[in-house]
């Protein structure tokens, strides 16, 4: 491998970078777990995630004890995601750029990551429990200024329903600027300037129902639909297993090669502490 030109250029250190970029500003980072990701690193790309049993409670009533027979779960945790770019950067480009080419190059691969790892997250709502779901997919949700938040109230109700919330745990809702727009609208939206900043979740814009509010613009519209998510951080475990750049030089242009991958996987362990709202998106466009 011939050395690149860009004297600048440290793998390690950007790949570094972009690990803390990502880890950063990505929405959906906010809304999971990560909980397992020491093991993934330690084993490969794959953990085994035990769930205890419920425990049930019984009335003494008399001297003899029956003990059940607990059963937990497991579940996989798999690296699945394998993700990558390669580009160029021309010589001429580097010499004639006025800022460091590489760091905004750098910055547009973070961004293209988080769209596809974004999306990949939000898909994670077909594992929804049934019962946490508002509107269906023959009769999606009509939002309005008017309605937004008695729906957004029906949302964090299947939450704390299902037990997902308690002392300590909030949850938080994934909307898209369309929704947002009617959100802002809403008097009972309580926006982040009025919520003290440690209360609030990174990247938050307010509050509605209990629940922090996100914006991402890769919720977007299925089959003339916006599922949007809520849930808490104990639901969706996320884990990255590795993030490499490398650059090497073109041998049939003046230019360096660059290359990054980004492996990632996600699993729904807690499927009751999530919840879905069912929208339809030409009422809201």
């Amino acid at each position: 491998m011939t050395d690149n030109a860009y004297s600048a250029f440290i793998p390690e250190i950007w790949s570094q970078k972009l690990n803390y970029m990502l880890s950063k500003d990505c929405v959906m980072l906010q809304c999971v777990n990560r909980n397992w990701e020491g093991e993934i690193k330690n084993q490969g790309d794959k953990v085994k995630i035990i769930t205890p049993a419920d425990v049930a409670i019984s009335t003494l009533s008399t001297s003899n004890i029956t003990y059940d027979e607990l059963e937990p779960t497991s579940q996989d945790l798999v690296i699945d995601q394998k993700k990558f770019f390669a580009f160029k950067i021309n010589d001429v480009a580097q010499v004639q750029s006025n800022a460091d080419i590489m760091e905004a190059h750098l910055k547009n691969a973070k961004k293209a990551i988080e769209e596809v790892q974004d999306a990949y997250i939000l898909s994670l709502h077909t594992e929804v429990d049934s019962k946490n779901v508002v509107g269906d997919e023959e009769t999606a949700v009509t939002l309005d200024k008017s309605t937004i938040y008695s729906k957004f109230v029906e949302l964090a109700l299947c939450l704390k329903n299902s037990n997902a919330v308690s002392a300590g745990v909030r949850p938080w809702v994934v909307i898209n600027p369309v929704i947002e727009s009617y959100l802002l609208q809403s008097s009972e939206f309580i926006g982040a300037h009025n919520v003290a900043d440690e209360t609030l979740r990174e990247g938050a814009i307010g509050r509605i129902a209990g629940m922090d509010v996100l914006v991402s613009t890769n919720l977007t519209d299925v089959s003339g639909k916006y599922y949007v998510l809520a849930g808490t951080n104990e639901a969706i475990t996320f884990a990255s297993q590795l993030s490499k750049i490398e650059s090497l030089r073109d041998k049939d242009s003046f230019s360096d090669l660059v290359r990054g991958l980004y492996l990632y996987g996600a699993k729904v362990v807690q499927p009751k502490a999530l919840a879905k709202m069912i929208v339809a998106s030409a009422a809201a466009a």
